[in-house]
């Protein structure tokens, strides 16, 4: 092979060699400044074991975000591993792309406060410094996937001190994300179990919300939920004699311009009353032949129906409210069969079941409060 060949290979070569070693140090200087940003967002009050530059990612180790004075839970975020996969052009630019957010072994607490607004990691979400200065980074992700992780949702509208829901072998996916703004439609994904006193139930969300607004279309599947767990959304517990029993839901929600429309049904399985308790003025034998005739099944129709900005629309009081006019028609029907077959119940009993039929209406509102 001629010299000149020879130079002119090597020459490529070295051509080469020198663009992939300026690849690779373009791609960490890049990840190096998400990084930074990483530590940024994560702010003073984090504890990391260890931020680690990977080929493509960022992978964060040991995170732990406490919550503050006021916050129901020790922390807002606790995660083993999180790995992030930016797109590598994105780095230099003024827009960060993250292609992925893998989340493995993660713990996370929300909190919806009295005035029914949703708090979840807000030290990551906004800072006070951004939301004054604007000068939050654009950010896109692709996705966010939660694994294998738990949650607690605390609920400052039904309880003081807030109710807890506590979620576990939570695997969630949420796409397509723009920061801060939060204009895009956002799909989401989530299955987990949630627990309870005396059994475990199953919960299923699926659908897309705008962030910013609330628009969405959500689908929502709740399993053999103990009704003791969800019992303060639906009815109050001091005013029955319920002790248990699980609960089944299907509610498909859409929000259009602030308006809610969702429409579901609620089923009672198995419900079991205290010795002495009532449920919806029935006496406990009344309520149990009732449960009885329908095989110890119960299922409830309603619609939620309202604007998210009328001061006097309350979502639980709504629920609570469409939740008792469609028990007390349900159990209006029921009773009138019962009324025909009851005669093993006895005098009395039957008087109980006829006081109950007639002034359900009024049960319906001295349960609910309206």
């Amino acid at each position: 092979m001629a010299p000149t060949k020879k130079r002119r290979r090597r020459l490529i070569t070295l051509l080469l060699l020198a663009a992939v070693l300026g690849f690779v140090l373009l791609v960490q200087f890049g990840l190096r400044a998400l990084k930074a940003e990483v530590e940024k967002a994560l702010g003073p009050d984090s504890e990391v074991a260890q931020i680690r530059i990977g080929w493509g990612a960022v992978e964060v180790f040991g995170l732990r975000l406490k919550g503050g004075k006021d916050w129901p839970a020790k922390d807002t975020l606790r995660a083993k591993h999180i790995r992030i996969e930016p797109d590598l052009r994105s780095l230099l630019s003024d827009r960060i792309q993250v292609s992925d957010i893998v989340i493995d072994d993660a713990y996370v607490s929300a909190l919806r406060t009295a005035d029914g607004r949703m708090q979840v990691v807000p030290s990551l979400l906004r800072t006070k410094s951004d939301k004054a200065s604007g000068t939050a980074p654009k950010v896109t992700i692709g996705r966010i996937e939660l694994r294998n992780s738990a949650m607690d949702f605390f609920d400052a509208t039904v309880a003081r001190p807030p109710l807890k829901i506590a979620l576990k072998h939570l695997n969630a996916t949420v796409d397509n994300i723009e920061l801060p703004k939060m204009r895009a439609r956002t799909a989401i994904n989530v299955d987990g179990v949630i627990k309870g006193p005396h059994s475990d139930g199953h919960i299923t969300i699926k659908g897309w919300m705008v962030l910013a607004n609330l628009d969405s279309s959500i689908a929502s599947r709740f399993r053999d939920v103990d009704l003791a767990t969800v019992q303060p959304y639906l009815i109050k517990a001091a005013n029955t004699g319920v002790r248990s029993g699980t609960l089944d839901l299907d509610l498909d929600s859409t929000i259009e311009n602030r308006h809610l429309h969702a429409p579901g049904v609620v089923t009672l399985r198995n419900m079991e009353l205290n010795e002495s308790g009532r449920f919806m003025g029935y006496a406990r034998q009344a309520a149990l032949q009732v449960m009885k005739n329908t095989h110890d099944k119960m299922s409830v129709h309603f619609v939620l129906e309202g604007n998210l900005d009328d001061p006097k629309f309350s979502l639980n009081e709504n629920l609570a409210t469409r939740f008792g006019a469609g028990l007390a028609e349900t159990l209006g029907v029921s009773v009138e069969g019962v009324a025909k077959g009851v005669g093993s119940l006895g005098e009395k009993s039957l008087e109980a079941v006829g006081g109950a039929a007639g002034g359900l209406g009024k049960a319906v509102k001295n349960l609910f409060g309206k």
